[in-house]
């Protein structure tokens, strides 16, 4: 496993031995991983021969699923600029914060978007702001149906405007008129600033290395095994590109291998997502718990053609066995779940395609060390929960500017805490058991809130379900539980009913609460922090009433 490589030595190796594989694919458009090179060309030498930014300075990425994305990051990687993801979902203050925290000093926007960016742009040192529309890169014609389809039909581009902007098609023009000139990089030089969900407090930027993503990259590959045949697979790509984990698996993996990616720039509309896979004999499938439920439930999906489905990987969240089983009864593919954390680039562990085990994780992937560890930091014995620990070539080089949070982190030994429960079972398996912040105390007993949505998941009536701590005068804390209807019959009475027979009473929800949707993060994982927020706020309200 060679992970003293550079991505732009992976990258240029794919470019060689690949170039005339089709790489991405989206509304239609497909581009080859020659294209990639032309293009991405194209734009590294717009960005050193006609804007101010040296190699190290950070260009954020606010990009859906579409062409221009590994266009954009490759060639922002060749002219020596640091790459900071940044989910088009944010908000005005989680945007600022992020462009300000990072210093960026350009920002590439979906014009779809860019009227949040616009809003704050003036208060963060970003002196160029690149702005594309969807189907850039798309052929003429389809282009321009494409992109005023977007902007005068469905109204889908509203009013922005920055004083620094230029289009993403005429910075391609200007770049074309130049060369370019790769910038060569050493393995521990920054690549990627991907910033955490923020969930547990301010979004801090995980520094990603080029020897972390290539690391990682290798060992996703070596952790498939045989299972990805070089030049001959075609995966589906819903999971957003600027998330680490797709990231790792369509723009390094795959890319390097010679393999294509089907992108999804929206999977949140089911229906089309539905059509769009329609007549496409895929071969993986990237996504996890919530979007494989709602693919389930969807009309035309089971009509789908799985024949050559050999891959589905889940991450993200717990996978849960009601899931997972009906997963493979209407594909015939068994889901193989991993675990990883955006400080880990970010596989730690996955489950080998020829020996599942539904429940946990999988196995770490090669060159990777873990342990669990209790409340004081000592080791703990197989099949006892602590949290989980984790040393190997693909743990982050540490926080953004923030020295005290990388100490707390990772050890002098470059053990990282995950913060997340785990038990490692005899046979070497990982099972989490939750997060460390999400576990609930009743009575003194640990309470695992993936313990119980995996149980009522399996009810025929339940589509999806949380579950958190609430405060409690007799035990500390109860379980309350939310529930999303699969069917509009089901009562309260009868998710406790079910969850009485199925768990010990000290972990049956006290609290049922019905909602139409749950919250979730940009990739589809259940906010219970939103839920436990929420929870407070009424309390305190009856208090203070």
């Amino acid at each position: 496993m060679d992970i003293d490589r550079s991505i732009l030595d992976v990258f240029s190796d794919a470019c060689a031995k690949y170039s005339d594989r089709p790489a991405f694919t989206c509304l239609g458009q497909t581009l080859t991983i020659g294209d990639i090179n032309k293009l991405s060309a194209r734009f590294a030498s717009y960005l050193q021969n006609h804007t101010n930014l040296e190699p190290g300075d950070r260009i954020a990425v606010q990009l859906p699923n579409v062409l221009q994305y590994p266009v954009v990051v490759f060639g922002a990687l060749r002219a020596g600029l640091v790459v900071v993801n940044t989910n088009p979902l944010y908000t005005r203050r989680e945007l600022k914060h992020q462009l300000n925290d990072s210093g960026a000093k350009a920002l590439v926007v979906l014009a779809n978007i860019a009227d949040t960016a616009s809003q704050v742009i003036g208060e963060t040192g970003v002196e160029q702001v690149i702005v594309s529309e969807i189907a850039d890169l798309h052929n003429p014609l389809k282009r321009v149906l494409i992109n005023s389809v977007a902007k005068y039909v469905k109204k889908m581009v509203p009013d922005f405007s920055f004083a620094n902007q230029v289009n993403f098609r005429d910075a391609m023009g200007l770049g074309e008129q130049n060369p370019h000139s790769d910038v060569q990089c050493k393995p521990d030089d920054v690549a990627v600033l991907q910033y955490t969900g923020g969930t547990t407090g301010v979004a801090k930027g995980a520094m990603l290395t080029n020897r972390n993503l290539v690391a990682n990259m290798e060992q996703v590959r070596e952790a498939l095994g045989k299972s990805i045949k070089e030049g001959e697979e075609l995966y589906i790509a819903p999971l957003p590109l600027y998330h680490i984990y797709a990231f790792t698996i369509h723009c390094m993996s795959l890319f390097a291998t010679g393999n294509h990616s089907l992108l999804i720039p929206n999977p949140r509309d089911i229906p089309t997502f539905v059509k769009t896979l329609k007549g496409v004999r895929f071969t993986g499938f990237v996504g996890l718990n919530t979007l494989f439920n709602g693919l389930m439930r969807a009309p035309g999906f089971s009509d789908l053609d799985f024949s050559k489905l050999h891959t589905t990987a889940s991450g993200g969240m717990a996978l849960t066995r009601d899931t997972a089983k009906r997963w493979e009864e209407m594909t015939g593919c068994v889901v193989t779940e991993g675990y990883g954390m955006t400080e880990t680039s970010p596989v730690v562990s996955f489950n080998p395609a020829e020996a599942v085990q539904l429940g946990t994780v999988g196995l770490p992937v090669p060159g990777t060390e873990v342990k669990v560890v209790d409340e004081n930091g000592n080791d703990l014995p197989n099949n006892s929960p602590g949290e989980l620990c984790v040393r190997g070539p693909q743990v982050m080089k540490g926080y953004w500017q923030r020295e005290e949070a990388t100490a707390e982190t990772i050890d002098s030994e470059g053990w990282l805490k995950t913060g997340d429960m785990a038990e490692i079972q005899d046979d070497g398996y990982i099972k989490i058991v939750d997060r460390k912040k999400d576990m609930i105390i009743v009575s003194g007993f640990n309470v695992y809130p993936n313990e119980i949505e995996d149980v009522i998941s399996a009810h025929d009536k339940v589509a999806e379900a949380a579950a958190i701590g609430i405060p409690d005068d007799k035990s500390g804390e109860v379980v309350k539980l939310f529930v999303v209807k699969a069917d509009e019959s089901v009562t309260e009475e009868e998710v406790i009913a079910y969850c009485r027979e199925n768990m010990t009473a000290y972990k049956v929800p006290k609290q049922v609460e019905f909602r139409e949707e749950l919250p979730k993060t940009n990739v589809g994982k259940i906010l219970r922090r939103e839920l436990r927020d929420e929870e407070m706020k009424k309390i305190e309200a009856l208090e203070s009433a």
